[in-house]
This record gives C-alpha cells, structure tokens and sequence, in this order.
C-alpha cells in the first residue's frame, strides 16, 4: 500500500507533535511511500489507561494515512521496568504475570489501531539474548556520560537508580534496531518521556546498519488544571471495562475542564477538523455538545458503537432530568438484604461504590450537601439506606452533579 495522505501534517495539526529528530527528512520518506513505524508499551498491568490512548490514536492516524505500524508489547523490556517519568523503581514482576497482560492488551491495541497493525513481542528477541555477546555488540556503542545526561536517567539519580534499570535504554534501542533488521522499520513514535531511548535507538541503527531512522515524541498530555490526563480520584481511567466501567470512562470524558475539550476532541477521536473548529469559540453550557461527542467519539473507538450509545442513553436517564434510556447500562452496586436490614451506612455505600477515595471523603461529601438516594437527600454522615429507597428493587445513588451508581438490592 502506498502512502497517500500527509500523514506528518495531520499529526501535527491535530495537536500530537513534539519533536521529530529530522523533520524534513522524515516528511520526504512518509511522502514517498509507505513507511513501516512502532510505538511500544509494556504489559505492567493487565490493561492499557487513558495515558497509552495517545500514541494508540497517532498509531491509528498513521495507519489510515497508508502506514505499516508495529505494537511492540514488551514481554522482555517489561522484565527490566522502564525508568521514565519514575521517582522510583518498578516492583518487578513474575514473567507468567508479564505474559497474562500481554495477552490481555493486545486485543485493545488491535481494536484501536486496526485490522492492519502488526502486534509482537519483543520478548522474542531480548529474552534469548547472551548477556555478554549483547554487551559486546550493543554496549559498545553506549556513553555511559551520555545515557547520564537523559532526563530520566538524571531525575533518578537523585533517589537511586538500579543497574537493571539503567540496562533500560540499550533495550529499547535494541528494539527499535531489531525491528529495522526484520521488518524494515524506520520510525519510532511516544510520548516526549521516551526521547533520549529513541535518539539511543537511532543513532544504534546508525552505527550497526548506516541507515537512517527517524523518532517522533508527542507531548505529555495534561489537563487545563496541570492534573495527569486520565487521573481520577479514585485511580486511572483503564480501557479494560473490567477495571473501570464503560459509563465511567464516558463520564470521565463528559466531565472534562472546557479548556480541554477542543484540544481533547483533536486528540482523542477520528472527528474532522473542520467539525471540532466550530466549537472553538464556543463556551459554557454551549460546550455541552462538544463533550458528549468527545465522550461518545471515544467510547466509540475503545468499547465500540453499541456500548457507547448505551451508556450514552443511561447517563441522558440519570442526568437528563426526566430523559428515557436504559439505567441497567449504569455502574451497578448490589446491596445484600442482610446488610440493609442491619443498617448499611450510606458513607460505607459511597466509599464501596468508588464515587469517594475513603469514607473520609465520603462524609464530606455529605456534610457538602451533595448526595441524594432516589430523590431523598442525605444530610447527616449516620444517615442509612433504607428499604423504602430501593423498594422497587432498585435507585440511584447520586454524587455531586457528575457522578451516579445504580443500587439493585440482592
């Protein structure tokens, strides 16, 4: 397949660029052809959160435009942990445990970039290595005075940085070369944390092959409010449904900072630009439009059509002040008779239920004004969940204006 879309310029466009290690020399070979590229993430957790959503959707990009893209999952680079943007090192994990999440994502990486993208494992090519050969052959070509001079390297130092982490940048560059040597890939993309690994793998190519490679970084993504995109109060937003549910993950995009919703809506969906352009200046409660589609664009892409428009339709019921759809697509919390016949605290409820970090946080909560059960408000921190709430077998447990779970007794 031959490239036939200024792949470069929609990426910059759309807001993903943050250094490119020769600009003019890698929009030339993009525009010649097709160009086979990676991005790599480490199986650390059992599933991929909103953090890895980035250089998935410019993986996506490059693919649409005619690309070739690679997911490297790093069934060997995770062995090691990855010092980036870490205070500390990594608890090391089993490599059954490395393997199950492997698995796991890589389904969420075909979903995301497509049928065409190229899912591997670097395991395949690091775990046999021969610790001295690769010494002798790789590490040769290392400064240790450079690698020192990396940002993430320089930042963990300061609290203490293992060997085995510092081990980390040869194997990526190793990557990158051994993906040069068997599939012809010349480009490496991720977040602006991985720089210096993607220059060490370009200049590795450089000395070992005399062939030119490219890197391209994305800027770290972070809200209007300087907060982690993707961080919540309670923990990460994953794309694994299991961990936090498809009515979560629409919420967390419907509830995003104005500021962040034109950028976000670049970003994080296939939308067109001149259809994002027009809420550019639009603000407020006219900004309304805009999130539900950034919300419904993304849950689209990560859970498909069908569950988009369902919780799409349970938080219209919820929040829609008289609107229909089906609440059953809700975050469900089962209350056991038991426990309500006994007197099931409503901070115990929230806390449980995850609306709320601690039941610290719950009372607040609380004391604030802000939780309703059916449409009884809660107004003391003692207050319980009575039969009379769920004497239709079922109510809604609101929290603030954002946030609901749908209480079913068991």
């Amino acid at each position: 397949m031959s490239a036939t879309v200024d792949a470069l310029a929609i990426l910059r466009e759309r807001g993903f660029v943050e250094q490119i290690s020769d600009e003019a020399a890698l929009a030339a070979r993009l525009n010649q052809g097709a160009v086979v590229f990676y991005a790599g993430f480490d199986p650390t957790a059992s599933s991929l959160h909103v953090g890895h959503y980035i250089p998935l959707l410019a993986m996506a990009h490059l693919a649409r435009a005619g690309h070739q893209g690679i997911a490297v999952l790093g069934g060997g680079t995770a062995m090691v942990g990855d010092p980036s943007g870490k205070t500390e090192m990594r608890q090391l994990i089993t490599p059954e445990v490395i393997d199950a999440n492997r698995v796991g994502i890589e389904g969420q990486v075909r979903r995301i970039i497509g049928p065409s993208a190229q899912v591997v494992n670097n395991g395949d090519w690091i775990l046999p290595l021969n610790y001295i050969a690769f010494l002798r052959d790789i590490g040769r070509h290392f400064s240790v005075n450079r690698m020192l001079s990396a940002e993430a390297y320089k930042i963990r130092l300061e609290k203490g940085l293992s060997f085995i982490e510092f081990n980390y940048q040869l194997l990526q560059a190793y990557d990158f070369l051994a993906l040069n040597e068997r599939f012809n890939c010349v480009l490496q993309i991720g977040g602006d944390d991985q720089w210096g690994n993607i220059v060490a793998g370009i200049d590795l190519i450089r000395r070992v092959r005399q062939q030119e490679s490219f890197g391209l970084t994305f800027p770290l993504l972070t809200t209007a409010s300087g907060a982690k995109m993707g961080k919540t109060a309670a923990g990460a937003v994953w794309l694994d449904p299991g961990l936090t549910s498809p009515y979560d993950f629409f919420q967390y995009f419907v509830n995003v900072d104005d500021r962040d919703v034109v950028r976000f809506l670049k970003l994080l969906t296939f939308e067109p630009l001149e259809e994002i352009r027009r809420f550019e200046t639009t603000a407020g409660a006219d900004l309304r439009e805009a999130k539900r589609l950034l919300a419904h664009a993304v849950t689209t892409i990560v859970h498909g059509r069908g569950l988009a428009d369902e919780v799409q339709g349970a938080a219209r019921a919820a929040f829609g002040g008289g609107a229909t759809g089906d609440e059953s697509a809700l975050p469900t919390v089962n209350v056991d008779q038991a426990r309500l016949l006994s007197g099931l605290k409503i901070v115990d409820l929230i806390a449980e239920s995850g609306l709320a970090p601690s039941k610290s946080a719950a009372r607040r909560l609380i004391e604030q004004g802000g939780v309703r059960v059916g449409e009884r408000k809660i107004t003391s921190v003692d207050d319980v969940l009575t039969e009379a709430d769920v004497a239709d077998g079922a109510s809604l447990l609101h929290v603030g204006k954002k946030h609901v779970r749908r209480l079913v007794r068991g």
